[in-house]
């Protein structure tokens, strides 16, 4: 059975505050995107079986999939093997939470393939196991995510927009930037209430990532990329999640298109055209 995993873009970020765990409480804005990785998900044999050809993930239990599968097999009590094959354009360690996605299409096409023993909810718990962005993905909806991302809440109105994004090539670890996060918070946190984004001039004024500050410390050509977007067209333009990627906002597909292809052309990162899902 094969399925598509798309990726993911943060329209809006803020940190809450900090929790006893070491974690943040966050207040994001998720939304998925027409770019996807592939999984070819069977059952066969008796093992975990994963490969990721073409790409330099592990086929171990270091890999999100495998453990997915293994977490999903267990509770279901299920004794066949399962085969993963998985096929990587979403860039790794990119802030566009394709890891997670991937997590997520295993464990509703195992789900699905084993006659849906579990519900949504079921496998949301499963996912939130496995990774805080993994029950979105489950999700399936515009979502705004609060303490470590895995409480979820419907967005409703966010307008259709597209993208274009901008991978520099390398990954920014997400433990580093929230070690270096210094916002001034106190115990008790930041009050935060849901803002409403009708249009996409309304999106590109509110778009916001309190990771931004850190991560243009550690990797200043971030900053260049949000500019060469908004130069190139875009309304307004945001780092997604921890980075590395950059990502400009578009109201029509004609604009994204042409900013796009310009991008592409210019042959200095790697860059990708999508739209909201």
């Amino acid at each position: 059975m094969i399925r598509q995993s798309p990726a993911k873009v943060n329209l809006f970020l803020k940190v809450l505050g900090r929790r006893e765990d070491g974690y943040h409480d966050i207040a994001t804005l998720m939304q998925r995107i027409s770019l996807y990785d592939d999984l070819d998900i069977s059952l066969e044999g008796e093992n975990i079986r994963v490969r990721c050809p073409g790409s330099s993930l592990p086929e171990n239990g270091e890999n999100i999939v495998y453990r997915a599968a293994e977490v999903f097999l267990t509770r279901a009590r299920c004794s066949r093997g399962v085969e993963i094959t998985l096929r990587k354009r979403i860039p790794i360690a990119s802030g566009l939470g394709g890891g997670s996605s991937n997590a997520a299409t295993t464990l509703v096409t195992l789900n699905e393939l084993l006659g849906k023993p579990f519900s949504d909810g079921e496998l949301m718990k499963m996912g939130a196991e496995i990774g805080a962005d993994v029950p979105f993905f489950i999700f399936g909806k515009t979502a705004w995510a609060f303490g470590i991302g895995d409480q979820l809440q419907e967005a409703e109105g966010v307008p259709d927009l597209w993208f274009v994004l901008l991978n520099p090539g390398f990954g920014i670890s997400t433990k580093m930037v929230y070690e270096n996060l210094n916002l001034g918070l106190t115990k008790e946190g930041i009050r935060f209430s849901i803002q409403n984004f009708l249009t996409a001039g309304d999106m590109a004024r509110g778009l916001q990532n309190d990771l931004e500050k850190v991560a243009f410390r550690l990797q200043p050509l971030l900053i260049d990329l949000k500019r060469i977007l908004v130069d190139h067209g875009a309304l307004g333009s945001l780092m997604s999640g921890s980075g590395a990627t950059v990502f400009g906002i578009f109201a029509e597909e004609q604009d994204a298109l042409r900013a796009g292809e310009a991008l592409k052309q210019a042959g200095k990162w790697s860059v990708f055209t999508a739209h909201s899902l």
